[in-house]
């Protein structure tokens, strides 16, 4: 067990639909202004498309939204990254808000550990687990996770202000074909090229593996690293995101 104590959090907030990413806004913010400690949460999403700055300025940015909710996906602006993500049930969100006099200076070390935790669990799942960017992937990354050097199985971004740092992931456990779906309209309408056959999924490397699984194994990794303590979040941060919504809500 690791000496480090981090909070813990599991609980999912899918409806309404921008209410996840602006928990994880909130706690970040919090983090900043040493209302809370470092904080984990690990939970499972609704279906949703998370565009990147980069997408809002594209000309075609009303009709990647337009597609995904005419497929049933809800749509936010996301907190970290770059092009637009998937999340869906068979997913496991992951943000992890770490307070830090000076964030800028350990950007690297934070994507190097959390990859390292990741690889650690796929490979304990017995993936061929790799990091680095997979040419064509969606959402490309040098710090993606991905299956053997061809598929893209986790994707990773991080975002910096004052005192905290937060570092936001997305890890495809099943239904690999979701994402395909949602992305192919969206990204036709950004402007996107990207190969679908990039997709990936762990249930796909690990026949039977269930979300539970994996979250299992994830949680794992991190206990060997860091002293988990789990709680509810608290009201004074579901309040805060609630203010925060409008960050998040794609005009």
């Amino acid at each position: 067990m690791g000496s480090r104590a981090i909070v813990l959090h599991r609980e999912g907030f899918p409806d309404p639909e921008w209410m996840d990413t602006a928990v994880s806004h909130a706690v970040l913010r919090r983090a900043s202004e040493g209302n809370v400690p470092e904080t984990l949460r690990l939970h499972r999403p609704g279906r949703l498309v998370a565009f990147g700055p980069r997408d809002r300025v594209a000309p075609g940015f009303a009709d990647a939204i337009e597609a995904a909710r005419s497929l049933g996906f809800g749509v936010v602006e996301r907190l970290a990254g770059g092009r637009a993500a998937v999340f869906h049930e068979g997913t496991i969100a992951l943000s992890w808000v770490i307070p830090d006099g000076a964030p800028r200076e350990g950007i690297r070390d934070r994507f190097d550990a959390i990859t390292e935790i990741a690889v650690e669990a796929f490979r304990g799942l017995g993936l061929d687990a790799r990091v680095g960017e997979v040419p064509g992937e969606y959402c490309p990354g040098d710090d993606s996770v991905n299956a053997r050097g061809r598929t893209k199985i986790m994707g990773v971004g991080q975002r910096v202000i004052a005192r905290a740092a937060h570092i936001g992931g997305v890890v495809v456990v099943e239904g690999s074909d979701l994402i395909r779906d949602v992305l192919l309209p969206v990204y036709v309408a950004l402007e996107i090229e990207w190969d679908p056959s990039t997709a990936g999924s762990l249930a796909e490397e690990v026949p039977g593996l269930t979300w539970e699984g994996a979250e299992g194994a994830l949680l794992e990794a991190f206990r060997g690293r860091f002293d988990l303590e789990e709680r509810p979040l608290d009201p004074a941060t579901i309040d805060l995101a609630r203010s925060l919504a409008p960050r998040h809500i794609p005009a």
